[in-house]
């Protein structure tokens, strides 16, 4: 961060200046655009070849201006305008960049991943900002739905001495608008938790796909917020160095204490997901382990019942052989007209019958 000096000193003069991009008009872009003298805006130019202008007629302003998904075109004359080095203005051109903080000269360049809860959905949407820091403008290029930077710009000019502090000032109101953001995917995340422990123990079996896809947006958060506690520790140790204003000072420390905060809270969210995922691992391995016993039980059951039925059929089966055998009345038949062959027949099936039903019984299929 650097201290606030007189336009004329940070800038090269007029004659050396490169010369911007050709005018161009509005694009869709350019969210919004102010020159602001004193905290106070002194217009809102509706291009930025305008915005150019109009900052070298007033050498003592400060320029704000914000895109959203802008063309090489508009950062190329931002480039050349506000002397952005070129590997800064690279990865402005992409989102996907890891939060960091560079500095170029008198430029900080800054990234930063916003977060906002989806309470439809139930799930976090992740917003990437870049932000150029100079002596005299502050531009952010937004990819995504987050942050929202026009509650930043309102809150700004509503606090005139904050905002005359100049660009360093404009820079934390976005990170403090950034890290207020967390607060509810805070909020939301752990009412997420508390839900999937009730399913977990309720045996809901869509809980595992659940947990798997909030574990995956923990990650993503933590990749935003613990970048951001070394950033801030990095800008703060550079106070004396650049002259940050005190009361600046102050802010951006509790903005650090929130970040800190906010990232202890992240990793606690994945930690405890890890321990979820690992219950529910075992309570699923439990039921099917019921479930694995519950049916050897029953097949261990169905396989007496088999025995048993196998073992009277058999029984019953003999005198019926016996029977068939003795009934056939054939005339030329042995024993077919002996007087004891009724009896003998009779003896011969319960012979048979008790023998079968003595050698289940010893079995134990009977």
């Amino acid at each position: 961060m650097s201290d606030r000096r007189p336009r004329s000193a940070w800038r090269r003069p007029q004659t050396e200046r490169p010369a911007a991009a050709s005018p161009e008009p509005a694009r869709p872009s350019m969210v919004q655009a102010g020159l602001y003298r004193d905290g106070h805006r002194v217009s809102s130019p509706l291009t930025l070849a305008e915005t150019f202008r109009q900052l070298r007629e007033h050498p003592d302003g400060m320029a704000w201006i914000g895109l959203k998904g802008p063309t090489e075109e508009e950062l190329h004359s931002l480039a050349a305008e506000f002397d952005l080095h070129e590997l800064a203005v690279e990865d402005a051109m992409e989102a996907h960049q890891r939060p960091k903080l560079e500095r170029y000269g008198d430029t900080l360049f800054v990234v930063l991943r916003a977060a906002r809860y989806l309470d439809a959905q139930e799930e976090v949407d992740f917003g990437e900002l870049h932000v150029f820091v100079g002596p005299d403008f502050l531009i952010t290029v937004r990819h995504g739905a987050a942050p929202d930077l026009s509650a930043v710009r309102r809150r700004m000019e509503k606090d005139p001495g904050l905002l005359a502090l100049g660009p360093e000032a404009v820079l934390y109101a976005i990170l403090d608008a950034v890290v207020d953001g967390y607060a509810p995917v805070v909020a939301g995340v752990q009412n997420d938790i508390d839900e999937i422990e009730t399913e977990v123990f309720g045996g809901d079996p869509a809980v595992s796909r659940r947990i798997y896809e909030l574990s995956r947006e923990m990650v993503e958060f933590q990749r935003a917020t613990r970048p951001l506690v070394g950033m801030l520790h990095g800008l703060m140790a550079g106070f004396a160095k650049y002259g940050t204003d005190e009361e600046l000072q102050r802010y951006l420390r509790d903005v650090a204490d929130h970040v800190t905060h906010t990232s202890e809270r992240v990793d606690g969210f994945r930690q405890a997901l890890t321990d979820i995922l690992t219950v529910n691992a075992t309570l699923v391995t439990q039921q099917q382990n019921a479930e694995m016993r519950a049916l050897a039980e029953a097949g261990f059951e169905q396989n007496e019942e088999i025995k048993k039925i196998s073992s009277w059929a058999a029984i019953l089966f003999a005198p019926t052989l016996v029977g068939t055998i003795y009934g056939m009345n054939f005339d030329h038949m042995p024993e077919l007209h002996w007087a004891g062959g009724y009896p003998f027949a009779v003896v011969l099936m319960a012979v048979v019958c008790t023998s079968l039903y003595v050698v289940f019984k010893k079995k134990d299929w009977l």
